[in-house]
């Protein structure tokens, strides 16, 4: 139907006999001459609609609208000194048309295309308007090119794609599942995968060496803006394989794919622990395009004057006193910023926000320098390496709740002073890993990140001690995926069940296949996957993953287009031997 795209026009094409198809992006009428706005995925260039060239195309011109569909025959002609218009690629030319098709009317649009301070939820609501801009066609030109380059590398190194169910068994795998009624089966139950992490391992027993897959992944979880109840990752496993090489695969296809959207990598990428990154962090997934680091404190007020640190820090293995160091924030940031500062750590559990300013030859001042030793102030100036005009603050309290608050604060420190970089891309792996978490207060210990991982030193006697042959890669702040060497060998495999609480007839029954499976000659194993919507949030420079996603849900799961979940009738549940109880009224 059409010769070229909108945008695909130039100088070059003067005098071209031309068909274009789109739709009308504005309209105008200078004194009997009507100028049509055309509007393709490549972006728009202008129609001239001349009732001295062509009556009959001029007639039509001036039925049309904003969003009718158009097909227009004319001749590529330039504009004229003074006519061009810089903004538009196509600026230089127009098409005088000879002939005018309105192919489809539109009806008076909810939004004007383009206009991001409507809300969100009406423009999700009409979403295919929504996505008629050009930013938006080049978001998912993008997507579409960091799949391909996935796949591209990928293939040349080995790796098979393989697609792994979407109805399988309900596993307990860290969050709840999505359940799929079954017809056959009256009173049994589907679950959508929240990984295809078992079935990969399955694939490595039956001998494929290398697999990949660009797979949708279920979740029933609390949602954000970097998260979404059905995502893509980008999906690997291998056979016969140390950590390093696993790392070396994914550093490689990060680097590919950054590269095909016309970013340059350097790897290998640095390398920290859990350990470390937690302790000068706060956070396993630390942002490294600025320093404020936290230094630990603690033994410095072991004997101090000021009460509370003193109790903090008799018991050090329990409690952190972190300090945070603010080079020139005693001029940077007021006392106002301070105490925004103090109110948003609390939203995190934070009793006070103690700090000081350094003066003249290290003289410290603010609220709780009275209390300080010269002593203590000596050690906490070549602690902290601060200097005049720096600022420190203070964290104390229990482990858990000051690394997190911490952490928070060194970011939003750096936003406030404006550090972060927009245009740096600082990767990370974090490693060692430990292999369980116990939340205070709670018997129960969990797998940090699921129980198929393979502990380093799987003999220790202090199950706080075994760490994990896991690896997450993190970019400015933001997790992009991660993955372990997997457990191979079925007597370790139990030992972690049994550490975990789950008897020999509970894993039988919800993980039987793939304990059978490890009974038969399984290979050592492990892989990656890495979070295909949040890899093109980043390279878009986006702070919300449903940008990036064509049809996403609101963040209470909800699709606003189709409207699901929605009610179906009582036919179908009869099918499915389901009967639905009204939930109680509060």
């Amino acid at each position: 139907m059409r010769t070229d795209y909108c945008a695909s026009l130039s100088e070059k094409d003067v005098e071209k006999e031309v068909i274009l198809c789109g739709w009308s992006n504005s309209y105008r009428d200078h004194g009997g001459v009507i100028f049509i706005d055309l509007r393709d995925k490549t972006g728009i260039v202008q129609l001239v609609c001349d009732p001295a060239i062509s009556p009959k195309a001029h007639k039509k011109a001036t039925r049309v609208r904003d969003e009718y569909v158009l097909i227009a025959k004319g001749k590529v002609r330039l504009r004229g000194e003074g006519l061009e218009n810089p903004k538009l690629k196509t600026g230089k030319i127009e098409v005088v048309v000879e002939d005018l098709t309105i192919e489809n009317e539109s009806e008076p649009l909810p939004f004007l295309i383009g206009d991001t301070t409507v809300n969100e939820e009406i423009r999700l609501k009409y979403r295919y308007l929504d996505l008629r801009t050009k930013e938006a066609f080049d978001t998912f030109k993008l997507r579409s090119k960091v799949a391909i380059a996935a796949r591209n590398f990928l293939d040349r190194n080995g790796f098979l794609e393989v697609e792994t169910p979407i109805l399988t068994k309900s596993t307990p795998e860290g969050a709840r599942d999505y359940l799929v009624p079954s017809r056959l089966y009256p009173g049994e139950f589907y679950a959508l995968p929240q990984s295809p992490q078992l079935f990969k391992q399955l694939l490595m027993v039956a001998g494929f060496d290398r697999y990949f897959q660009i797979a949708k992944c279920f979740r029933d979880e609390d949602l954000r803006a970097d998260r979404q109840p059905e995502f893509t990752q980008i999906d690997v496993e291998m056979s016969f394989c140390t950590q390093d090489e696993v790392m070396e695969i994914a550093e490689g296809l990060i680097k590919e794919i950054f590269e095909a959207s016309g970013i340059e990598v350097k790897t290998p990428f640095p390398r920290i622990s859990y350990k470390e990154a937690m302790e000068k962090y706060g956070s396993d997934k630390p942002d490294l395009r600025y320093g404020l680091e936290l230094v630990d404190v603690i033994d410095i007020f072991e004997d101090t004057e000021l009460k509370v640190f003193r109790e903090i820090a008799q018991y050090k293995k329990l409690n952190r006193i972190k300090a945070l160091k603010v080079p020139n924030g005693a001029n940077e940031l007021s006392r106002k910023d301070i105490d925004q500062l103090t109110d948003f750590v609390a939203k995190f559990g934070a009793k006070g926000l103690a700090w000081v300013k350094v003066k003249e030859d290290g003289e410290l001042q603010g609220p709780i320098v009275k209390f300080l030793s010269p002593t203590e102030k000596k050690e906490l100036l070549e602690r902290t390496q601060a200097k005049k005009d720096d600022l420190i603050f203070f964290g104390a309290g229990s482990k858990k709740v000051v690394l997190d608050y911490m952490g928070r604060l060194r970011q939003e420190v750096a936003k406030k002073l404006g550090l972060v970089d927009p245009n740096l891309y600082k990767f990370v792996w974090v490693v060692d890993f430990p292999m369980f978490e116990i939340e205070e207060g709670e018997v129960k210990i969990k797998a940090l990140h699921h129980p198929f991982t393979m502990p380093k030193n799987v003999d220790t006697e202090e199950i706080e001690e075994m760490t994990s042959e896991a690896y997450d890669i993190v970019l400015n702040g933001v997790e992009l995926g991660g993955g372990s060497i997997r457990i191979h060998k079925l007597p370790i495999q139990q030992k972690i069940f049994e550490i975990l609480g789950i008897s020999q007839e509970e894993a039988q029954e919800k993980f039987g296949f793939l304990l059978d499976a490890l009974k038969y000659g399984a290979p050592p194993h492990g892989g990656f996957a890495l979070g295909f919507d949040r890899l093109v949030m980043l390279l878009t420079k986006r702070d919300n993953i449903r940008d990036v996603i064509a049809f996403p849900k609101t963040q209470k799961a909800q699709c606003l287009l189709t409207q699901a979940p929605s009610p179906v009738d009582s036919e179908q549940l009869k099918e499915l031997h389901l009967r639905i109880r009204e939930p109680k009224k509060r």
